[in-house]
């Protein structure tokens, strides 16, 4: 292949990671010629209602692989933590460069900082749950928008704090405007966060083989652990979920380790009621990242999870199912 376009949306995250495939692939073969295909996906669109209201995690996905579907692209480049569980049996998840910081942070005040009754802004269900389980005293408002507008918002004096993706202010350049950085255990990040997913038809083999060079076997595993808790649960962007894969062992084929040497991996997830009383965590550790993502989801739906409103169909299945 002489030239690979890459399908993407057109914020200045997506652009800057999309630009950090282009590199990746470029320093692998420096004679290959990559093209952004620009695609404004309908959550670009709409940026006022919730996403839950316009069509859930996948309004920033489908139209991006329907670029590829149809020929304009050769592979998706994707935020991660944006993708829905379940991927169609077209696309395969070919590549994840190496990921970068998963953890939330607060633009604005630090979280110790927030005076009693501080407004935080953010969209995320998860993200809103876990805060006002740790700080009950908390006010929250809903948030869209690139990330210029959250910075902007939480460095103004129209709310306390916004949170935002580590990764992404890393990417754009902001840390300086941090203010804070969560602990994972304080607030568990969402599945796929900090992660960049690059796909392809499952069919084209040229270019999966071309993404092979691009990918990070150690990021790709723990996103596909981390992956496997959302599906198994049913959950989506509606209901409070999170899902953080790390690697527990060194490599060396010891114990937690198979016999090719991978690493085990901790995985933790979490289920909560949207009003943040209900927060229920579980941590497994396995080798094969299905395996034990699942695990994750079944120990988390029997230890109270099914019980949460918007836990159905899928949730049901796994109801009494020892953690």
């Amino acid at each position: 292949m002489g030239t690979v376009r890459l399908a993407t949306r057109g914020s200045p995250l997506a652009l800057r990671q999309t630009e950090m495939v282009a590199e990746l692939l470029r320093r692998s073969d420096p004679d290959l010629a990559v093209e952004p295909v620009v695609v404004r996906t309908r959550g670009d669109r709409d940026t006022s209602a919730p996403l839950d209201q316009i069509g859930g995690q996948g309004v920033f996905v489908t139209e991006v692989e329907a670029a590829v579907a149809d020929g304009r692209a050769d592979a998706a480049v994707h935020s991660a933590k944006d993708m829905p569980s379940v991927m169609s049996q077209h696309f395969v998840l070919a590549a994840v460069p190496p990921r970068a910081d998963p953890r939330d942070g607060l633009v604005g005040c630090t979280l110790a900082g927030l005076p009693a009754g501080a407004l935080v802004a953010t969209g995320s269900a998860r993200r809103r749950a876990q805060l006002a389980y740790l700080r009950p005293d908390l006010v929250f408002t809903q948030l869209r928008g690139n990330m210029a507008r959250r910075v902007v918002l939480g460095e103004g004096e129209e709310v306390s704090a916004v949170v935002v993706a580590v990764a992404a202010m890393e990417r754009l350049g902001w840390m300086d405007r941090l203010r804070d950085v969560l602990d994972p255990m304080d607030v568990l990040p969402q599945a796929g966060q900090g992660a960049i997913a690059v796909q392809c038809r499952a069919d084209d083999g040229a270019t999966r083989v071309l993404l092979r060079a691009v990918d990070h076997g150690p990021s790709h595993r723990v996103l596909v652990a981390e992956r496997a808790v959302l599906a198994a649960l049913g959950g989506s962007c509606t209901v409070p979920v999170g899902a953080f894969a790390e690697e527990a062992g060194d490599g060396s084929g010891g114990p937690g380790a198979e016999a090719g040497g991978a690493a085990a991996l901790r995985v933790s997830g979490l289920v909560a009621s949207g009003d943040g009383r209900t927060v229920i965590r579980m941590t497994r550790l396995g080798v094969d990242p299905v395996a034990v993502g699942t695990e994750v989801a079944r120990a988390l739906l029997a230890g109270g999870g099914a019980a949460i409103d918007g836990f159905g169909g899928e949730a049901a299945a796994f109801t009494g199912v020892a953690p």
